[in-house]
């Protein structure tokens, strides 16, 4: 995952690609990706699915709360999530793939009008959460939820005749791509039960042409079906298009209201290489 910035403006690492340098990049990944024609065995392919929870467990193991930053950028990106000064709105929202909570504990601190359900596919990840010195009831509720197969209605009320104790926004960061497309409308499903209508879903997620998925292309073992992936760890990463997003959030009900593709670069100082990052960010409403 790309290093997300702490201060000033939007999401700092954000650029302008150049058409130029856009076509040069699509090209070379579309030539990786034709030439990746190597499929995982059946076998391992519904090993690696099978053992999801497990694998992403023992990379919360193995990193702790070290691995991702904390992502100070999201109120700037997605304004729904800022404390507006001037009003005392209580707001609810929820936060699906919350890891060891590097959007939750930022985004509290900065909006003392907001409560935020955070769940994860990982009770270890859950369990770091919790023990976070800044974790308190009164401002959060962390849960484990596999949103595929576990109603996040058996924990979050659904929408009531009180809309100031229903779901308004869901935050949905490099979350999907972790589920096996088969899944992901399960998942999508789940999330439009616990939204009031009028909320909104705040996406965003790996891109088709990323850096990534060219480098997994080029491995040539790592490819599960089109645009979904492997990591040496055993966890999944899927590659969306924007169609592809949109068709799917459609397809549960949902409506678009944004829909654009995030260009970023990063930079890899050690090894002096920077890398051409792509990522699809939308917003999605309940009718």
């Amino acid at each position: 995952m790309a290093a997300d910035e702490q201060s000033g403006g939007r999401d700092k690492a954000r650029i302008e690609m150049a058409s130029e340098r856009l076509e040069s990049h699509a090209q070379r990944a579309k030539e990786a990706i034709q030439n990746d024609q190597k499929i995982v065995p059946p076998f391992w392919i519904n090993k690696y699915k099978k053992d999801a929870s497990r694998n992403w467990d023992i990379f919360y193991k193995r990193n702790t709360t070290k691995f991702f930053k904390d992502r100070y950028w999201l109120d700037r990106e997605f304004e729904e999530l800022a404390h507006k000064g001037d009003s005392n709105e209580k707001k609810i929202c929820l936060e699906v793939g919350c890891g060891v909570g590097n959007f939750v504990f930022p985004t509290i601190a900065k909006n003392p009008n907001l409560f935020i359900y955070a769940c994860d596919f990982s009770s270890r990840a859950i369990e770091m959460v919790k023990a976070n010195e800044q974790y308190n009831e009164s401002r959060c509720k962390a849960f484990v939820c596999d949103l595929t197969a576990d109603d996040l209605c058996n924990t979050i009320p659904p929408e009531t005749a009180d809309l100031a104790d229903t779901i308004a926004q869901v935050s949905a960061i490099f979350v999907l791509s972790a589920i096996p497309p088969e899944k992901m409308s399960n998942a999508i499903q789940n999330i439009f039960k616990v939204l009031k209508h009028g909320g909104s879903v705040l996406f965003r997620d790996y891109g088709l042409y990323d850096e990534a998925q060219i480098k997994f292309s080029s491995a040539s073992d790592k490819k599960l079906d089109e645009n979904f992936y492997v990591r040496q760890d055993g966890t999944m990463s899927y590659f969306f298009s924007l169609e592809d997003v949109q068709n799917r959030f459609e397809a549960e009900g949902f409506q678009t209201i944004a829909n654009e593709y995030i260009y970023r670069e990063t930079t890899n100082r050690k090894l002096e290489m920077n890398a051409d990052r792509i990522f699809t960010q939308c917003k999605f409403v309940k009718p």
